[in-house]
């Protein structure tokens, strides 16, 4: 008989029977939710040991959560996460990495990393997870999962921490695009704007932001299969931005966020972080306000870009992420090189609030890796649709 693998992706709290309709949309459906979310019952530990001992027990529950309980989803727990959620790769310094099913020589991602370990593995069927610079995307490209950073604003954030508002949104996985079409039927009403998304935008210079020749292969396989949804595509050589331009802008503005959003909170306490946590806090601590408002209008700039681009009718394809999964055994220098990688092409959703889906479509060096598609904002039930459509 096989040992069964001990996922490290759960909180190690008390179970608690969470209230949740006898019937509905979602009934026999299972959920975990990310350490940051409320729940009834459950603290709220924000991945963070000085922050769960003064952590209260919630009375009340996250409101895209409830929604879910009120559908007949049944919560089953809550969900380890990275410190403070500032982090791309899964290992929480207090608590461990946890274990990604889809490469287990490889890390889940972060910070959502217990959420989709628990997916990866079969565990639950929907667990939420939050995205500011990429944490819905990274690891579902990473473990092999759908997960859609919804349009910046359409999904209540309400009893939840905080991390940088201005960039956070709240999001889910599941391993089949059925479920997902549930949950997103249950928690979205349908998108205002009903304009067909018929138009594929390809752009030449994405092959280049890839590690290598087996990924440049990969992606070519899986723009092959989107292609052939659309009825016309549109072939760019770049974007009117450079990915190094992104990078900055998002940095200077997510950083200036952060510490807004939490610079009380770790001065007063004075909490451990890992290093590459560490040094991101000490960064946000140091951007003026001067620094932030050019920042801010570049970002303003970048969003008219990519606005532009997709119209209301077109969809942006691209890698979600350059490679597959870092290797468990990668050092701190090599993870903070690939973080920065990654930010090239995860910012531009995170900058612009527009919606991006990433799908399990590909994989590279026996791994995950994940495709993904940008929309026009307030697009994100029919780019779940068109997600559908793909995966059939």
């Amino acid at each position: 008989m096989m040992q069964k693998i001990d996922l490290n992706a759960w909180c190690d709290y008390k179970k608690v029977d969470v209230p949740h309709a006898a019937s509905g949309p979602l009934s026999g459906l299972t959920l975990a939710v990310k350490d940051i979310f409320q729940v009834v019952g459950y603290p709220n530990g924000w991945g963070h040991p000085a922050r769960l001992a003064e952590a209260e027990i919630d009375t009340v529950t996250q409101p895209v959560v409830q929604q879910m309980l009120d559908a007949g989803i049944e919560c089953i727990g809550k969900s380890q996460c990275e410190e403070l959620c500032y982090s791309l790769m899964g290992n929480n310094v207090h608590y461990g990495a946890p274990y990604n099913s889809a490469a287990p020589d490889r890390l889940t991602g972060g910070s959502s990393s217990g959420s989709a370990s628990l997916i990866a593995a079969g565990e639950v069927d929907v667990a939420t997870a939050s995205d500011t610079a990429g944490s819905v995307r990274a690891p579902a490209s990473f473990c092999g999962l759908i997960g859609l950073r919804a349009t910046h604003g359409r999904l209540s954030l309400d009893d939840s921490m905080a991390l940088a508002p201005s960039f956070d949104c709240f999001g889910w996985y599941a391993k089949d695009i059925t479920t997902y079409q549930r949950v997103a039927e249950t928690v979205m009403e349908a998108d205002a704007d009903q304009t067909p998304l018929e138009r594929l935008i390809i752009v030449d210079s994405f092959q280049d932001q890839l590690l290598g020749p087996e990924e440049v292969t990969a992606y070519a396989a899986c723009l092959s299969q989107i292609k052939a949804n659309f009825a016309t595509s549109r072939q760019l050589d770049q974007l009117p931005f450079t990915f190094e331009h992104a990078v900055q802008t998002f940095v200077t503005c997510q950083s200036y966020d952060v510490w807004a959003t939490l610079g009380e909170w770790v001065t007063a306490r004075t909490p451990k972080f890992g290093p590459g946590v560490n040094d991101r806090l000490d960064l946000a601590k140091s951007i003026t306000a001067e620094q932030f408002r050019l920042g801010d209008a570049d970002r303003n700039q970048i969003t008219a870009a990519l606005s532009d681009l997709v119209g209301k009718d077109a969809v942006l394809v691209l890698p979600t992420v350059p490679s597959c999964a870092p290797l468990k055994t990668a050092d701190q220098d090599d993870l903070h090189i690939f973080r920065l990688q990654m930010i090239r092409l995860l910012s531009l959703a995170s900058l612009s609030g527009l919606p991006q889906i990433t799908l399990p479509l590909g994989q590279v060096h026996g791994a995950p890796f994940g495709i993904s598609l940008l929309g026009p904002r307030g697009s994100d039930r029919r780019l779940i649709d068109l997600a559908a459509k793909i995966m059939a």
